[in-house]
């Protein structure tokens, strides 16, 4: 399975890092990351994580300014695209078509060939702007899944929540990931 992952600039990068460290587990998982901008700051400002670091999570690294890359083509054969953490400016830009940058373009890409994206939106509160095109892409196919934490779970730290999040994340790619505790009566 290849996915696309994009970690843009929205507070919350450490999301976009966990869910690497995951998807090294599946061997049967290949990685195309793109980092924004702003989530090379966002890295610096909110983890002790170096960029090198990061890059060695992925098996394939592209810079979001390339959009002549391989991944920004319909004819590159990929399973899906998340975007984790989602900025609004990124949301916004899918939602309207504004294609500036390989990030947005492997969405758009993803939208036009009818492939899995699943976006993480990453802000609160919620203007009407910001829900507006949040439906709009959902009634695209686009799953939208916040990283709202669950306390039914039981979490005992940032990371217990982090990797409930990854868990409801991958499940919309059909990959099973048990890192984050299911909901049992």
């Amino acid at each position: 399975m290849d996915l696309v992952i994009g970690i843009s600039g929205a507070s919350g990068v450490i999301y976009g890092v966990r869910l690497l460290e995951v998807l090294k587990q599946f061997e049967d998982v290949k990685t195309h990351v793109i980092l924004s901008e702003y989530a090379y700051k966002n890295l610096a400002i909110e983890t002790d994580y170096t960029v090198e670091q990061v890059e060695a999570l992925a098996d394939v690294w592209y810079d979001n300014h390339d959009l002549a890359a391989s991944v920004s083509s319909g004819s590159f054969p990929i399973d899906g695209v998340i975007i984790l953490p989602c900025s609004m400016k990124t949301l916004s830009s899918v939602a309207n078509g504004y294609s500036d940058c390989l990030m947005v373009r492997v969405c758009d890409v993803a939208l036009k060939e009818q492939r899995k994206l699943v976006m993480c939106p990453r802000e609160t509160p919620l203007s009407a702007i910001h829900l507006e095109n949040m439906l709009k892409l959902s009634r695209l196919g686009v799953s939208m899944i916040p990283p709202m934490p669950a306390f039914y779970n039981h979490p005992k730290d940032l990371d217990d929540m982090i990797h409930h999040h990854i868990m409801k994340v991958l499940d919309q790619l059909g990959l099973s990931y048990e890192g984050g505790k299911r909901w049992k009566k």
